[in-house]
C-alpha cells in the first residue's frame, strides 16, 4: 500500500472546513425544524392507560416483596372484573385511528424527509465538486479492502491504504458522527442529529400499523388474575 504524507494545509481548508460546515447546516436544520415542524400531540389516556399497564406489569414481577394482602389490594384495584381499571379498558370502544391515514401526520413526515434529505443531498454534492479528490485524514486502525468504497469515495487507487478517508466519506462521517456535540450544543431533544432522525423514522413506520389496545389490556388482565403471590420474605 502506498504510504502518504499529507500537506498540513489540507487540516486548514478540507478537514476542518468539512466539519464546520456539517455542524452549522445540523444547527440550522434544528432551529429551521423547530419553525416548520409542530409539536406532536399526546392524549392523557393513551400515556395514563400506558402508566397502568407498566404498574400492572411491575406488580407481577415484584409483588413477591409484599404481603399477600397488600397484593390482593392492589390486585383489585387493577383487575377487579367489574371495577379493575384493566377491565373497564378493556370494555373501552376502540378509536381505531390510523396515523397513516391523517392527513397533518403525512405532511409532517413529508416536511421531515424534505427537512433531512435536502440539505444532505445539496451540501454533500457541493463538498464532492468543491473538495473532490482530495485526502483529508487516516484512521488510527487497520481495516479490510471492502471498506475501500465506504472511506474513498471520489479517490480510485488500488494501492492506497484502505485507513485513509476522502473528502467525500469524510463529510458522511461528520454528519453521523456529530451525535455527542449536537447534544452538548443543542440538547437531548434535538433535530440536528441526523441518525437520531433516521431512528425515528424506522420507528414511526414500525408503529405506523395501529395496534389494538384491548388485546394488551386482556393479556395483562389474564396474567394479572392468574399469577400466584408467594411472599418472598416470609421466612
Amino acid at each position: 500500500m502506498t504510504e502518504l504524507l499529507l500537506d498540513p494545509a489540507l487540516r486548514t481548508w478540507v478537514f476542518l472546513p468539512i466539519v464546520v460546515i456539517t455542524f452549522m447546516i445540523g444547527v440550522l436544520r434544528h432551529y429551521v425544524s423547530l419553525l416548520l415542524m409542530s409539536k406532536k400531540k399526546v392524549e392523557l389516556e393513551q400515556i395514563q392507560d400506558g402508566q397502568y399497564l407498566i404498574r400492572s406489569r411491575l406488580l407481577r414481577e415484584n409483588g413477591r416483596f409484599l404481603p399477600r394482602s397488600s397484593f390482593n389490594m392492589r390486585r383489585q384495584f387493577l383487575a377487579h372484573e367489574e371495577n379493575g381499571y384493566l377491565s373497564k379498558a378493556m370494555k373501552k370502544p376502540s378509536k381505531g385511528s390510523n396515523p397513516m391515514a391523517d392527513p397533518s401526520a403525512m405532511t409532517e413526515m413529508m416536511k421531515g424527509n424534505m427537512l433531512n434529505m435536502v440539505p444532505m443531498i445539496v451540501v454533500g454534492g457541493w463538498i464532492n465538486w468543491t473538495f473532490s479528490g482530495f485526502v483529508t485524514t487516516r484512521l488510527p486502525f487497520p481495516l479490510t479492502l471492502r471498506f475501500k468504497p465506504m472511506l474513498q469515495r471520489g479517490v480510485d487507487l488500488i494501492s492506497l491504504d484502505t485507513a485513509w478517508v476522502s473528502s467525500a466519506s469524510w463529510y458522511f462521517l461528520c454528519v453521523f458522527g456529530l451525535r455527542s456535540i449536537y447534544t452538548l450544543v443543542l440538547g437531548e431533544e434535538n433535530a440536528a442529529d441526523q441518525s437520531k432522525i433516521m431512528e425515528d423514522q424506522m420507528s414511526n413506520q414500525a408503529m405506523a400499523a395501529p395496534q389494538d389496545p384491548k388485546a394488551a389490556f386482556k393479556a395483562e388482565w389474564e396474567a394479572l388474575t392468574m399469577h400466584q403471590h408467594l411472599f418472598a420474605l416470609r421466612d
